[in-house]
């Protein structure tokens, strides 16, 4: 019978399972916070930035962000269309309203032109996602925001291992997020990080994520307003430390699968891959085809004949304007049009170039048949 070959799962070795059972041993009492400590450390000397902070998702590490920027009802925030529904959530929660612009054609990611466009006198904020590791062109983003006084915040969630010219993926803004997720590059089972180099805006974080707890204040249990708890597990962080041991690894191994993938492509007419922009590397999270409308192939059809064959396969993010929450705007052409001819790749860690070999002959087959 035919190995199944999944959508996604995480690399999970002797080193995490190590670490782990002493977080659950050991990590009480004094040491309660002995790996979250430590996984801090790790993932800002990885990232270069002054400060992290472990959180419970990447979805709650946006929320405290948001938050201590006084996002409130009234405010806009501008993304791009395409995006998982975390990204956008935090900023409904928080009774402001996102202003969707429609995505580069290229990268997935946030228009740099249509960003300017969409600034008026209520923007508090603009939100880069780096999508499946793609990179949104912080350049013309940053420029933008220097030149309105207006913060930019990358969500990093899907961007480990990706660079925008010498510079990691979520050291670049106001503030990064990160999401350790199952499916992430590394993982933590759920998890997230917070990340700045602006010391004011950590302190405010580690306040707002203590139940509104100020670090120096000498008083037991007296927080000083109401806060939140988006708080990781020390066992959880455990595991993250295993993943931090092996970064590198990690990060490699999903740049050879998208490089495969990608001389796997490169004969086939009509079929692109992920973006990779000059001067950048992408962490390549997860690895997508488009297929150019002349082809006639539909992301149902090619997800058909995936299932056929015993392959995973997952749909491209619909436009958040396409959901019954939002007010509709095909206006944003690609935003619309992408995700109706492309999907996600199987692109974890423990992937065959022969796995890779068979997912990309079901493509074949698929376009041979239209």
């Amino acid at each position: 019978m035919t190995n199944k070959i999944y959508y996604t799962k995480p690399s999970i070795t002797n080193l995490e399972i190590e670490y782990a059972n002493d977080a659950a041993k050991n990590g009480w009492g004094n040491d309660c916070y002995k790996y979250i400590d430590l996984f801090e450390k790790k993932f800002s000397a990885h990232l270069n930035v002054k400060h992290a902070h472990a959180t419970s998702s990447c979805t709650g590490a946006l929320h405290l962000g948001f938050y201590s920027l006084g996002i409130k009802p009234g405010d806009e925030v501008i993304l791009a269309d395409t995006n998982w529904i975390a990204s956008v959530s935090p900023i409904v929660h928080l009774g402001a309203t996102p202003v969707f612009v429609d995505i580069d054609p290229k990268t997935w990611c946030l228009d740099p032109d249509l960003v300017e466009k969409a600034i008026t006198n209520k923007t508090k904020a603009i939100l880069a996602v780096h999508l499946y590791g793609n990179l949104a062109d912080m350049s013309e983003i940053l420029k933008i925001s220097s030149k309105y006084n207006i913060p930019v915040i990358e969500d990093a969630a899907e961007a480990i291992g990706s660079e925008f010219h010498g510079k990691k993926a979520g050291s670049m803004g106001e503030f990064g997020t990160f999401s350790f997720h199952g499916t992430k590059t590394i993982t933590t089972g759920e998890g997230g990080m917070f990340v700045t180099n602006n010391d004011q805006t950590f302190e405010r974080i580690l306040q707002l994520n203590n139940h509104g707890r100020s670090p120096s204040q000498i008083k037991q249990f007296w927080p000083e307003e109401i806060g939140f708890k988006y708080k990781i597990s020390n066992i959880q962080a455990a595991i993250g430390c295993a993943q931090m041991e092996r970064i590198d690894e990690l990060i490699n191994k999903k740049r050879e699968i998208y490089n495969i993938y990608k001389e796997l492509i490169s004969e086939m007419q009509g079929v692109t891959i992920n973006y990779e922009q000059e001067n950048c590397k992408i962490g390549a999270w997860i690895n997508n085809i488009v297929l150019d409308p002349s082809l006639n192939v539909s992301r149902e059809a090619l997800i058909k004949n995936f299932q056929k064959y015993q392959i995973d396969a997952r749909v491209f993010f619909w436009p958040l304007s396409s959901l019954d929450m939002f007010l509709s705007r095909e206006s944003n052409i690609h935003s619309w049009d992408i995700p109706s001819r492309a999907i996600n790749l199987p692109s974890y860690h423990d992937l065959t170039i022969d796995d890779q070999v068979r997912v990309i002959n079901v493509i074949k087959e698929t376009i041979l048949a239209s």
